[in-house]
Parts: C-alpha cells; structure tokens; sequence
C-alpha cells in the first residue's frame, strides 16, 4: 500500500509540475500514426476532481493547491478538509530540529519516505515543551512558561492560549494534550512540581486542566509528596493521564522512574502517589510516554543494574492494566548505531508508528508496532556542525481539518 501511495503521488507530481494533460483515448490517423487528443483535468466537475485530490498525501495536495486558482479553491474548502480526512490514510511525521539553530526544522513523512522543510509559528527556541494529538500541536515556553499556543503544523493554523496559573514558580513541568474529534474540542493538562520551601525531599505537585469549550484552567489536585517529583513526560490516553515522576533520592536510588495515573473524569482531589503509584518495569535511564491509539506505551533506556545510570538497551512496553508488558527490544544493531552510550533520548509517536531518536546526531529510527519492524529514516538535512549541537524533536499527524 505504502509502494502503491508513493508511486500514485510521484506520478501525480510530475503532472503537476509539468502541467500535462490526461489522454482519454488513442486513435490512428491516416499515416497509421496514433493521434492521443489531450483532455484537461479541468473538464471534471469541483465534486469529482476534489474526490481525486483527497486520495493524495498531504504533501501533494499543497502542490496542487499551487496550480491554479480553481484547484487552491476546491483544497482549501472546508467540504474538501471535512471529507479529506474520512479519506486520508496518513501516518504521523516527524518533526526534527536542532537546538543551536533557528526553530526551523523539516517534517519526515515515513509514506513518501521524503523530509519537508516546516517553519512552527511564535515557537522561539527548540526546547519548549510540545505535546500533539490529532493533528494539533500545543507548545509552551521553557523559560517563564507563560505563552502557550496550539496550532495545526500543517495549515500553520495557530492561538494563543490563556496563561498557565502559577507556571512561573515551578521547577518541572509535564504537558499534555487530548483531542476529541466528535465534539471539536481539546484538552491541555500540565503537571507541575515545585520544592516546598526549606525542605529537600518534599516536593508540591499539582495538575491544571484547560478546558476549549470555556477556554478556562482548573486546578484539578494539589499534593505534598516526598521522595519523588514530578518530571517532564505525561500523556492523556482515553481519559486518563498518566505522567512520570522521578526519585528526589531518598530510598528511591534502586529505581529512579514511577508512573501516576490520574482520570480525568471522576478528578480525585487526593491520595494521588499512594493509590496509583505503578512502578515501572526494570531500572530506566529515560522515559518516554506515548499514546498508540488510546494505550500507553512507554520507551525507555534499560538501565545496568549496578549502575542505573549507565543505559544497556531500549525496551517498548505497554501498560495492560497495571502491569507492563514488554513490546520489543532494539536489536543490538540498531542499538549500536543509534548512540549506545547515550543515555537520554527523544522518542514518541501514534498511530502505529514509534521513532527514536539520539540528542547528538539526526538519525531517526523508526519502530512499527503491527509488523514488529526496526528501519532507519531517509538521512535528514539538518546536519551537524559543531561538537555540542543536539537535536531534538516530536511526532503529530499531518491533519488538514485539525483546527485550535
């Protein structure tokens, strides 16, 4: 299917570029030559051609938006998107940029198997926090965290959100985000931690929920813990979030990672670390949390049991319940080729589709949950210029209706 999209779209992009005309039959002339009369696309009614343009990837369906002004009109329709997207089959790209450049970096299409060069609106630096669902992407700023947008990557579609309440006091911070498709509205959840002042080991956390419909947060649950903070991976899963908290290094060295569940409509407002405290399944370097449709998955670097912090592999589970149950393992080829010593890394995805990725090098690894299968993206342009450059990035799907 991916061999067939990937040979339609190429075909279809020849055509655009080259603005030849379909043949509809052939016949001889007199001198036994085969005469071919040239038939436009135009000939075919707005209904029929945006049926035709639907089938093709969302990369394509810009290209044709650019012919003429009738196409740009039939692709940019809202019928067009609303029926588009009953109709598109799109796994989710990858967006990848490096920290010591411009936030500009390039979205790969793992279809296609071709990088697209995407500017992200209002984002100012690579590290602010950005969490997808849906086709939308809502990023917040790392450093005073009071601007938060949500925006269509694609359509660059973007809005700014009402500021975060009390962000500016926090140490650690997870986002989230959940799009219901049926009733047109989303939801953000941020968990934040702070240190109780004058005390190492106590840390306040608390989660904030914005709401689209009344454009309004609402501090769900507020809770002094010891030993453990909250971290920077979270993630909404058919109504509940599930984030990360990690050891504050008290008692807790054995096993740096825990998981908190938390329902999002039932909204208990305590007990929250000792009634859904789920450890995780062996020593972690990392983790990274993920929703493949509406279940948890968690990659993460297998820690050395004597030495937890030094990485040996990477593991893929999934969370049946409260127990974990492990994936797939990266071959040790891949391994070796990713970054064996890197111990941190980025890593999510939907659908299907899982990528891994190293902070030091723009390789891009890609997992496929239904046919268990390990494969390396096409290489990147962005390329490495200097010793400390990192690269990071994030995973969404290429929606055209998706709108903040």
């Amino acid at each position: 299917m991916e061999g067939t999209t990937s040979w339609v779209s190429h075909c279809f992009d020849n055509l655009v570029r080259k603005n030849i005309e379909f043949d509809s039959f052939s016949e001889l002339n007199d001198e036994g030559h085969i005469e071919v009369p040239p038939i436009s696309l135009d000939i075919l009614p707005d209904d029929l051609l945006g049926r035709i343009f639907s089938y093709l990837p969302v990369a394509s369906i810009f290209r044709t938006g650019c012919v003429c002004r009738r196409w740009h009109e039939i692709v940019s329709s809202g019928r067009f998107m609303f029926n588009a997207s009953h109709i598109l089959s799109q796994k989710p790209w990858y967006y990848m940029f490096t920290t010591n450049n411009e936030p500009i970096g390039y979205a790969y299409d793992p279809i296609l198997k071709k990088w697209y060069g995407i500017e992200l609106p209002h984002i100012q630096t690579p590290n602010w926090f950005i969490a997808s669902s849906c086709g939308l992407v809502c990023f917040m700023d790392n450093d005073s965290r009071s601007e938060l947008y949500v925006c269509n990557p694609i359509t660059k579609d973007c809005r700014r959100l009402q500021e975060p309440p009390g962000m500016k006091f926090s140490y650690y911070s997870a986002l989230a985000m959940s799009v219901n498709q049926l009733h047109h509205k989303y939801n953000i959840s941020i968990v934040k931690s702070k240190q109780v002042p004058g005390n190492f080991f106590l840390w306040d956390l608390s989660i904030h929920l914005y709401d689209s419909e009344t454009m309004m947060w609402v501090t769900l649950l507020t809770e002094i813990v010891s030993g453990w903070r909250g971290g920077d991976e979270s993630v909404i899963c058919n109504g509940v979030l599930y984030f990360l908290i990690n050891s504050s290094g008290v008692g807790n060295l054995d096993n740096r990672h825990g998981l908190i569940t938390y329902n999002l409509s039932s909204r208990p407002s305590h007990g929250l670390l000792e009634n859904s405290f789920i450890p995780v399944p062996c020593p972690l370097t990392c983790g990274r949390l993920m929703n493949l449709k509406e279940k948890l998955i968690m990659v993460g670097g297998i820690g050395k049991h004597d030495r937890t912090d030094v990485i040996k592999g990477i593991g893929i589970w999934a969370l049946n319940g409260k127990a974990w149950q492990e994936i797939a393992r990266m071959p040790h080829k891949f391994f070796q080729g990713f970054g064996e010593f890197d111990e941190v890394f980025a890593s999510s995805g939907t659908d299907d589709i899982i990528y891994i990725q190293s902070f030091g090098a723009p390789a891009l690894l890609l997992f496929d949950l239904n046919r268990k299968q390990w494969k390396w993206s096409q290489k990147c342009p962005v390329t490495k210029r200097f010793p400390l450059q990192l690269f990071t990035g994030f995973c969404f799907e290429p929606r055209l209706e998706s709108a903040p």
